[in-house]
């Protein structure tokens, strides 16, 4: 029997904020997600040029404000007066970019909890890694607390970081020991649980697509939690549940809702 911590966590997130619904790492995508009872988040964290944290999943910003160049040629305040939400649809027109400060700020007015996903430019893993952990630790200074880097410790409450960088996820351990981390990967190498013991990691997130119950029942019986992204079919989403992942983010929130499991 498995007597590990359990997840203590919302079991199915949504998507950079909204899913499908809404313009990617925004404030209306966050508020979209509420919209339809969620309340937990993922979203993407990266460094501009003034080192502020703002939410962007490219490095460049082409895709999402329709611009040339890169997001560190700019300084927060020039990012949050580009419109990154009329390439979505004519409804979020003008949507800007937000601070994490911003974001967070939210996300505790409206009780939701963030997988905070840090998503550093080319060059700039440790950087990013260090300022988005102390950003967060500033926005839950009054509900951090020793150890809570652990399964045991952990505060429902609290922001998870997680991300694909070794790097940035070091970088943030020595920032703030106690923020939760989780180790991003697209398939599960075989070294996961010396990386994730070295990383001081407490859960392991993973490509749904190239998951196996094998191998989500190995995961499981080592004590580490299990994150999936991104869920998008209830069929999968209950097979995956099945296998004992303990949360997933979807972009279809408006298929798979925040009770679903």
């Amino acid at each position: 029997m498995n007597k590990h911590p359990a997840w203590p966590y919302p079991r199915v997130l949504a998507h950079r904020g909204g899913g499908v619904l809404a313009p990617e790492n925004t404030l209306g995508a966050i508020r979209t997600g509420i919209a339809h009872g969620f309340r937990a988040v993922e979203f993407d964290a990266m460094l501009p040029a003034d080192d502020t944290p703002i939410l962007m999943h490219d490095p460049t910003l082409a895709r999402t404000a329709g611009r040339t160049g890169a997001v560190t040629d700019f300084k927060a305040a020039e990012l949050a007066q580009f419109d990154v939400g009329r390439w979505h649809s004519p409804a979020f027109a003008g949507e800007p970019v937000p601070t994490l400060e911003q974001t967070l700020a939210l996300c505790r007015r409206e009780g939701v909890w963030a997988n905070v996903e840090i998503k550093p430019a080319p060059g700039r893993e440790a950087a990013t890694g260090r300022m988005v952990a102390l950003q967060v630790a500033r926005a839950f200074s009054d509900q951090l607390r020793p150890g809570g880097d652990r399964q045991e410790s952990a505060v429902p409450g609290v922001p998870l970081l997680s991300s694909f960088s070794i790097e940035a996820l070091i970088a943030a351990r020595d920032a703030v020991p106690d923020l939760p981390r989780g180790w991003l990967v697209d398939r599960v190498p075989g070294d996961w649980r010396p990386r994730l013991d070295e990383l001081g990691c407490v859960a392991l997130h993973t490509n749904q697509r190239h998951l196996t119950a094998s191998l989500a029942a190995a995961v499981k019986d080592a004590g580490i939690w299990l994150f999936c992204y991104t869920v998008n079919e209830p069929g999968r989403a209950r097979e995956l549940l099945g296998w004992g992942v303990d949360a997933f983010c979807t972009d279809r929130i408006d298929l798979i809702g925040p009770d679903f499991a």
